[in-house]
């Protein structure tokens, strides 16, 4: 049989088929390109940041700015271990078992790290708001360092026993393959999942309830010890922030959720949803701190102004 066209029906099919394939294809490569250019304006974003850090004293001697820069500098790695990770997965490339599983690891690790860093940011606060006279003497930058120190201890301990039940399920040849770096590939037995589940929810659980306290116990003194109530707005929108950034990287697990449910229906379900759950909610959480800060603002600011004044002159001659 043939159809009007003089071209066998089956000859149509696949034809039609390479046409979607090509264009799937060419939708993911786009969104992907964007998706890394998104992130090359991070890093440049970042870099600033660390610049500022970097060449100002003051930031460098508060607890508050480093805790900053360390949050930024972990949401970097965990975006590009997640990034390249992704790439590997969308793309069908195998890697070696141990240099995936480590990738995994620390993403896993990455992505615990933020929270306990933003109930420790609140804790910082609320021990300037609550004891203003013995702040610096509570938050040095020694305890500081030995907060972050002890964040990434906890955030560590449950990807440690993860590698302990794997080694002890596998057989040393499961190392020596070559996988498509995924979670799934290391999930063994189904106590893995579930030690993962009760680790996510025990961390935004407990820096949800740190920043719960904190605000509460700000907002309250606050409007007690300052007479102007500029100041007390000031106190409870930063922890506001804190909860708007928690609820951003809890946005992770819409992941998962959405692809449960609708993983039938989509073929760049993975790719919009490391757009949207993975990249977005940490390009925000961020840019939306920096900009509010007001020793990164103002630099920045002054940069943008002192460049527009070197460009206008040159322009009118």
């Amino acid at each position: 049989m043939v159809i009007s066209n003089g071209i066998p029906p089956n000859i149509t099919i696949l034809l039609l088929s390479a046409w979607d394939g090509l264009n799937m294809e060419v939708l993911r490569t786009t969104i992907t390109s964007s998706m890394i250019t998104c992130f090359f304006f991070f890093l440049l974003f970042m870099a600033a940041m660390l610049t500022i850090f970097f060449t100002n004293s003051v930031a460098r001697e508060t607890p508050r700015y480093i805790l900053f820069i360390h949050m930024i500098i972990n949401d970097a790695a965990y975006l590009c271990f997640a990034l390249l990770i992704f790439i590997f997965y969308v793309y069908h490339i195998t890697l070696p078992v141990p240099v995936c599983y480590f990738m995994i690891i620390l993403c896993s690790t990455s992505l615990k790290v933020t929270p306990y860093n933003l109930a420790v940011m609140s804790l910082e606060r609320y021990v300037a708001i609550y004891f203003p006279l013995r702040h610096g003497e509570f938050c040095t930058i020694p305890r500081t360092f030995l907060a972050i120190a002890l964040v990434w201890t906890i955030c560590l301990i449950p990807s440690v026993v993860d590698f302990i039940i794997l080694c002890s399920s596998v057989n040393k040849s499961f190392f020596l393959l070559y996988v498509i770096c995924s979670e799934s590939n290391f999930t063994i037995i189904p106590v893995q999942e579930v030690l993962r589940i009760f680790c996510y929810i025990l961390t935004f659980s407990l820096a949800g309830l740190a920043i719960l306290f904190t605000y509460i116990r700000i907002t309250l003194i606050a409007w007690r010890i300052f007479s102007k109530k500029e100041s007390a707005s000031k106190a409870a929108k930063t922890m506001m922030l804190h909860a708007v950034q928690l609820m951003l990287c809890m946005s992770t697990f819409g992941w998962s959720t959405v692809e449960l449910f609708t993983k039938d229906n989509l073929v760049l379900l993975p790719t919009i949803n490391f757009c949207f759950f993975i990249c977005l909610p940490r390009f925000l959480s961020i840019i939306i701190y920096g900009a509010r800060d007001e020793l990164f603002f103002g630099y920045i600011k002054r940069c943008f102004v002192r460049s527009a004044s070197k460009i206008v002159p040159s322009s009118a001659t």
